[in-house]
């Protein structure tokens, strides 16, 4: 029952990953259409990371509270309704409020997973199935930068409004599946558990947990990650572009990143035991770092390493920190929801400004080297932040 489980969490994940990558192969096309400028459209690359700061910790009260059968029914339907919303735009405040509703849906499905997999899991297999259910977004990504240029554009004859459209229909199958699955007899029990907040005030409860200074630096920590992981998602086509590829070379080419990073999500978490946990971190901070360098070249020799340890590290990083927060001390699965849903709100603070902050240096300076240098800073301090991490955890 508990692989059927991950199956209907893995799926929505995936369509989670479609829908948030759906952009950055249809760049130029969406700009043209709607005239808008590069530093309008890292504004709305970065809009549903700005709700989903908000609704994030709302959302996570909510799933302990709903339930998680429940609960991500409703977050799988925000992201199909945010899809069919962007293919309805027609201006640049209609595209950045159809994205702006993937920020409710996506905290629920975000902080729902862990929660989902605390609960079925325990012990190694925990990490197997983080590791595996994080690779439904990299497999999303996949299909959505490698089939949109060669395959899904042609096919629809350059319309990239319909392209949202199927998009929009398979993140709401994705949640007819889970919600079929979790109506099991021998699964129902578990999805439909609340959570009584009788026992600890949700207020008492936030407060504890931003009280251990561990939580706040591994919260600190997501903020870098996901300010430089959601800046290379959304832009890494249009700097191949920049740098002398053309669209569908492009397009295949970011799907490299999302590639190692199946394999990678496969057999990293897994591997992040307590006792080698930090020296897992430390590492993947320090494949970011080098990342960052390399992703400033367009030499082929050095563009494809920096790719692969891009891919790496964006893939597992959030799942070893997440594994480190939820196994903390009196955190564990009947706290996961509210402490998932903390992590992912404050990741999303990075992931709002990644975006943005690449566009807007972009506009002032006609280049990403300025962006990608900055990057390479975060980087820096991410990997100082591990061994200050290991004495506090």
């Amino acid at each position: 029952m508990r692989w059927l489980v991950l199956l209907g969490v893995w799926t929505i994940y995936c369509t989670f990953g479609l829908v948030a990558t759906s952009l950055a192969p249809l760049v130029k096309l969406i700009e043209q259409d709607l005239a808008m400028s590069h530093a309008q459209m890292g504004s709305v690359m970065g809009a549903w990371q700005l709700v989903y700061i908000a609704a994030a910790l709302p959302c996570g009260i909510l799933l302990d509270r709903l339930g998680s059968r429940w609960a991500l029914l409703l977050g799988a339907l925000c992201v199909a309704a945010s899809a069919y919303g962007r293919s309805c735009s027609d201006s640049f405040y209609g595209l950045l409020a159809a994205v702006a509703l993937f920020g409710i849906g996506g905290p629920i499905v975000s902080a729902g997973a862990p929660k989902v997999i605390t609960h079925w899991f325990q012990g190694p297999s925990r990490g197997l199935a983080m590791g595996i259910y994080i690779t439904g977004p990299a497999v999303g990504g996949v299909v959505s930068l490698t089939l949109t240029h060669g395959w899904l554009l042609p096919y629809f004859e350059q319309d990239w409004r319909k392209i949202l459209h199927l998009w929009a229909a398979l993140a709401a199958l994705s949640g007819v599946l889970w919600f079929a699955l979790a109506s099991l007899p021998g699964i129902r029990p578990i999805a439909d558990e609340r959570q009584s907040s009788a026992h600890t005030p949700h207020g008492q409860l936030l407060l504890g947990l931003l009280a251990r200074p561990a939580v706040r630096l591994v919260l600190a920590m997501a903020v870098g990650v996901f300010l430089i992981s959601h800046a290379l998602t959304n832009w890494l086509p249009e700097m191949l572009v920049h740098g002398g590829m053309s669209a569908v070379e492009a397009g295949y080419w970011s799907a490299i990143p999302t590639l190692i990073g199946i394999i990678g999500s496969l057999s990293i978490p897994r591997l992040a035991i307590p006792a080698r946990r930090f020296r897992i971190l430390g590492l993947l901070c320090g494949a970011m770092l080098v990342a960052s360098v390399l992703l400033q070249f367009t030499a082929p020799s050095l563009l494809l390493p920096g790719l692969i340890l891009q891919g790496i590290a964006r893939s597992t990083l959030t799942t070893v920190l997440v594994l480190t927060l939820v196994e903390l001390p009196d955190i564990g699965a009947r706290n996961a929801g509210m402490a998932s849903g903390l992590f992912f709100g404050a990741g999303e603070i990075g992931g709002m400004l990644g975006p943005l902050i690449l566009g807007v240096l972009y506009d002032a300076t006609h280049g990403f080297a300025l962006g990608l240098a900055f990057f390479t800073l975060i980087a820096v301090g991410l990997l100082a932040s591990v061994r200050s991490l290991r004495t506090l955890a």
